[in-house]
C-alpha cells in the first residue's frame, strides 16, 4: 500500500513516527509524502495540551475528507489515541483503527491485516526513516516522565519514565551518524533523570561521553534538562565533549518559589539562579533557555511580578512561554483560582515584550563577531541563505542565522558567518570565505 504520515506535535512525537515508518517500508509498503496518493494515511497525533488536542481531531478529519476520493484506511495512533481511544471511536467511524501507544510494541502485528500484504520487492530494512533535513535527527533517551508536575499529562499518557540502555541508544546514534547526519539532538521528557529507573543513578554524563566518542557527528545537543538534576558529571561531560554544544534548555516554568511548590516543581528561584550562574561561570560561550507557565491557578499579580524580574535578571539567551492549559485528571484541574483567559493573554504579552528586548540586546552585542553556522535553507528570490548557530536549536525553536555568500554552499555544510546586523531574534551576516 501507498502510506501517508501526518505526525503532529513534538520531536518525541516524530520519532515515534520515524520508527513507524521504518517498520511499515520493512513490511513492502511505500511512504509517499502527499495525502491525495495515499491510499491509507497514519495520523500520529497530539494529546498535551487543549490546542494540541483540537489541532489533533481537526487534522484527523481533514484526511478521512480524502475517503471520498479513494483513500482506503484511516489510523489515528499517538497521545490523543492512548488518551481518548473510546471517544474517538465513538465520535469519528470514518477511522479504521485507533492504536494507542501501549500497542506499539505490536504495531505491525495490528497493522497487517488493515493493510494487506506489502510489495516484496519494495521491502526497505532501516532503523529509521528521516523525515526533515538530513543531516539533523533527534534521538529519544527516555520515554515517559515520573515528575508528575501539577499541570502535566505526559505521564497518565505515557506512563512513568523508561530510559534506553546506553548500548541501544549508540547503536542507534552510530546509524544516524552512518547516514550523514551531523547534528544530533538528545531529547527525553527530562534528559538530566536518565538513567535513574534502569541504572539507579543518573548516567546522561556518561550518556554523552559515548555519544561524543562517534565518527560523523559535527553538533551534539542536549534538550529539556530540569534544574535540580544538573549534577556535575553532566557539566563536566559537556565541558569534555567537543562535539557537544554549550546549550542548555532549562525549562523552569514560574520563578514564584510559592507557584512552583503548587506546580509540584522541585526548584526554587534561588536554585536557578545558583545553576545558571555555575553554568556561565564554566561555559563563557553558554546559550541558556527556559520555558515558562504564565497564569497557573492561584498565581497572583506579585507572582507574575516576580517572574518577570526573574526573566530580567537571568537574562535568558532564548526564552519560550505559555498561558496555562486547564487538562483534566491532572492535579491542577481543579486546583482554586483558575485565572481568566484574558489576563493571562495580557500578562503572556507583558513577559514576551520582556524578553524580546532581551534578546535584541544580545543579538546586538554579536554584531562583529563571527559564529559557526549550519546552512539550511537558500531563498528562492534572493538567494541568501538561513541557518543556524549553535545558539540556536532545531525546527524554529530559536531563531536563524541570514547571510549571503559570493559562492555556492551545499546545504548541510557548516560554515563562519561575520555577524553584521542583529534583529529581535535572527542574526544577519555575510560568509566569510
Amino acid at each position: 500500500m501507498k502510506i501517508g504520515f501526518v505526525s503532529l506535535g513534538c520531536a518525541k512525537n516524530l520519532i515515534d513516527s520515524e520508527n513507524m515508518m521504518a517498520m511499515l517500508k520493512s513490511e513492502g509498503h511505500e511512504i509517499v509524502p502527499d495525502p491525495r496518493q495515499a491510499e491509507a494515511i497514519v495520523v500520529n497525533t497530539c494529546g498535551f495540551i487543549a490546542s494540541a488536542k483540537e489541532e489533533s481531531i481537526q487534522t484527523i478529519f481533514e484526511m478521512a475528507k480524502y475517503k471520498e476520493k479513494g483513500l482506503k484506511k484511516l489510523i489515528v495512533c499517538g497521545c490523543l489515541a492512548q488518551r481518548y481511544q473510546e471517544a474517538l471511536e465513538q465520535e469519528i467511524p470514518e477511522v479504521d483503527a485507533i492504536i494507542p501507544i501501549r500497542d506499539y510494541d505490536k504495531l505491525a502485528d495490528r497493522l497487517r491485516p488493515l493493510l494487506g500484504e506489502g510489495d516484496q520487492s519494495l521491502i526497505s530494512k532501516s532503523e529509521r526513516v528521516l523525515t526533515g533535513n538530513p543531516w539533523q535527527a533527534y534521538i529519544k533517551i527516555s520515554d515517559g516522565c515520573s515528575n508528575h508536575c501539577a499541570y502535566c499529562a505526559i505521564p497518565l499518557i505515557r506512563g512513568e519514565q523508561k530510559s534506553r540502555t546506553i548500548e541501544d541508544i549508540v547503536k542507534e546514534a552510530t546509524f544516524l551518524a552512518s547516514i550523514g547526519v551531523k547534528e544530533l539532538t538528545l531529547i527525553a521528557q527530562d534528559t538530566t533523570k536518565y538513567g535513574l529507573d534502569n541504572y539507579g543513578e543518573y548516567k546522561l554524563g556518561d550518556l554523552i561521553r559515548a555519544i561524543n566518542q562517534i565518527p560523523g557527528f559535527h553538533w551534539i545537543r542536549i534538550l529539556y534538562m530540569y534544574p535540580d538534576e544538573i549534577v556535575d558529571d553532566v557539566l563536566d561531560a559537556m565541558k569534555e565533549s567537543k562535539k557537544v554544544v554549550p546549550y542548555f534548555d532549562i525549562p523552569t516554568q514560574h520563578a514564584s518559589t510559592r507557584m512552583l511548590k503548587r506546580m509540584n516543581r522541585r526548584s526554587s528561584h534561588e536554585e536557578v539562579k545558583a545553576i545558571t550562574d555555575k553554568i556561565r561561570k564554566m561555559f563563557p560561550n553558554a546559550t541558556l533557555r527556559t520555558t515558562l507557565i504564565v497564569g497557573f491557578p492561584g498565581e497572583t499579580q506579585e507572582d507574575f511580578d516576580e517572574m518577570m524580574d526573574f526573566v530580567k535578571e537571568i537574562q535568558w539567551d532564548r526564552m519560550g512561554a505559555f498561558t496555562y492549559s486547564q487538562e483534566e485528571d491532572t492535579p491542577a484541574y481543579d486546583m482554586d483560582g483558575q485565572v481568566p483567559q484574558e489576563i493571562m493573554d495580557e500578562r503572556l504579552a507583558q513577559l514576551m515584550q520582556v524578553q524580546e528586548q532581551i534578546s535584541f540586546e544580545k543579538n546586538q552585542a554579536k554584531i562583529g563577531s563571527t559564529v559557526e553556522v549550519l546552512v539550511e535553507e537558500q531563498e528562492a528570490l534572493t538567494g541568501r541563505y538561513r541557518g543556524r548557530s549553535q545558539a540556536d536549536a532545531p525546527d524554529e525553536v530559536d531563531g536563524q542565522v541570514i547571510f549571503t555568500a559570493n559562492q555556492d554552499i551545499p546545504l548541510g555544510s557548516f560554515v563562519q558567518v561575520k555577524v553584521t546586523d542583529a534583529k529581535d531574534y535572527d542574526l544577519i551576516g555575510i560568509c566569510q570565505e
